[in-house]
């Protein structure tokens, strides 16, 4: 089994595969009187297909056992996914540079408290994982006909570990 380290996530390290969503001073300018700072358009949701439609939806996820055998990974051809947690509490991010039609070597990243990740069209991507104890997300993702799901098994599967 190969064992991988999750790195800090940060802008940079994560936008080949994706967006980081956290306030952003050079995005943000002030509303409401002064009294509200708006970090604008921080990502770009997207919905592809028959009926598509862009929803919010509140998931609840049970932490995972670390090291984490990573051994299932999913992606989805007709939307874009955006996950920002409603707790200062870290998660695991694991995602896989798309080789084929199938996921290459993955990658894990490690969040800060107030961090959220916007996950592309067609991105493979390991399922939610909260670290340490149970936690909600605000979930930006597509409703529609057609299927907008693909998952994938890793065999063998991989160890990802936390920094």
């Amino acid at each position: 089994m190969i064992s991988i380290v999750a790195i800090p996530l940060t802008r940079e390290a994560f936008a080949p595969f994706g967006e980081v969503i956290e306030p952003d001073d050079t995005r943000a300018y002030p509303i409401n009187g002064g009294r509200c700072m708006r970090h604008h358009a921080l990502a770009t949701a997207e919905a592809a297909g028959e009926d598509a439609r862009v929803i919010l939806s509140i998931f609840r996820g049970q932490p995972y056992v670390f090291p984490l055998t990573l051994d299932l990974v999913e992606r989805h051809p007709l939307g874009s996914q955006c996950f920002v947690p409603l707790s200062p509490n870290p998660f695991l991010v694991v995602v896989c540079p798309d080789e084929d039609g199938r996921p290459g070597m993955p990658r894990a990243f490690a969040t800060r408290p107030g961090q959220g990740v916007n996950y592309p069209r067609n991105l493979w991507h390991a399922v939610l994982t909260p670290i340490g104890q149970p936690q909600d997300f605000l979930v930006v993702d597509r409703a529609g006909d057609g299927n907008n799901l693909e998952e994938f098994r890793f065999d063998p599967p991989y160890q990802i570990r936390l920094p």
